[in-house]
């Protein structure tokens, strides 16, 4: 069975595999994943019903038991990894940014997050032989921060440390540029929409020459704390964050892409020794980032990268500049 084959699901007809995509339930295994009470509603179907379609995607996907961790091993040989052409900053992440994992870049203002997620929105639709993915990019903007410019003088500078495979010709500024589509989030909630809208996008472009295979969310908090003012709202604003969060992840677990978001940062009264910044976002964010990285600029035009949390990397700090020509090592 392939990965899009959800009409073979026991209970699912044509029509309600049509409700079912247009919802962004695409693959079996988002249908094993779902609850109920969601799939019961995206498919206009009865309660009792979407879990007997669930069950069934569970026994065909094989999703819901245990795996030994030599099953988790294989999955994990599928992950690919996206350079930043900064081999300290790639060290630091273990080779680079990895797919089928949220990556949070968080910082005060002019820490260079902007400048990292231009250039990284370049480098993914370059060949994998020279440390992209080759394939598009989804940017959600949220706060008017994506600069055409930026992406000319980006492709302008490039340059190489691996040889390109034969025959491959860079692309044209306009090549670039086509290959990463940009939403403008107006609010929380749209933000939020627009993942469905990346689901849909993504499915369009998956057969093409250039699937998605990252996705930016620049910033992640910003709308939501606007929003949310005020401890009273608190608990309101994590639940979406962390549904936000889930959602994201789902997708580019699916697609086997990479997830960026840049976060804001606020200080912290209490702390008297030390630095007194912390992300936005409490321990929602924290626990859903799968990798996070705090930048912060240092002297002479330096900017200092370190990563704060990751499941299996040491804690470290890499150097980076940030210069016209995009993101260069020191």
């Amino acid at each position: 069975m392939t990965a899009t084959d959800i009409e073979d699901i026991p209970g699912v007809g044509p029509a309600t595999a049509d409700r079912l995509r247009e919802a962004g339930y695409i693959t079996v295994e988002s249908i094993a994943t779902a609850a109920p009470v969601d799939l019961s509603e995206a498919a206009e179907i009865g309660e009792s019903t979407a879990k007997k379609i669930i069950k069934a995607a569970r026994e065909i996907a094989d999703i819901g038991g245990f795996k030994t961790g030599t099953d988790v091993l294989a999955r994990r040989q599928e992950i690919l990894k996206l350079s930043t052409f900064v081999p300290e900053v790639d060290e630091l992440l273990g080779g680079g940014i990895e797919t089928q994992a949220i990556t949070e870049f968080y910082g005060e203002f002019g820490s260079g997050k902007s400048q990292i997620v231009h250039q990284l929105a370049v480098n993914c639709q370059l060949p994998r032989e020279v440390g992209g993915l080759g394939g598009s990019c989804l940017y959600i903007d949220t706060e008017n921060t994506f600069r055409p410019e930026r992406i000319e003088q980006m492709v302008a500078g490039l340059e190489f440390e691996k040889p390109l495979p034969e025959g491959y010709e860079i692309p044209s500024v306009e090549d670039f540029l086509a290959n990463i589509h940009v939403a403008r989030a107006h609010s929380s909630d749209h933000q939020m929409l627009l993942i469905d809208s990346a689901r849909d996008l993504s499915n369009e472009l998956k057969d093409s020459d250039m699937p998605v295979k990252l996705i930016i969310v620049d910033s992640l908090t910003g709308l939501f704390r606007a929003e949310y003012a005020g401890r009273g709202t608190l608990a309101g604003r994590q639940q979406k964050l962390n549904r936000h969060l889930h959602d994201l992840f789902k997708l580019v677990d699916d697609l086997n892409a990479v997830a960026i978001v840049t976060n804001q940062v606020m200080s912290n009264p209490g702390v008297f020794f030390g630095d007194p910044t912390k992300p936005i976002g409490g321990n929602i964010v924290g626990h859903s980032a799968t990798f996070r990285l705090y930048l912060r600029k240092s002297k002479a035009g330096k900017r200092i990268a370190r990563l704060v949390d990751s499941p299996n990397l040491p804690e470290g700090e890499a150097t980076f500049m940030v210069e016209t020509a995009g993101i260069k090592p020191c």
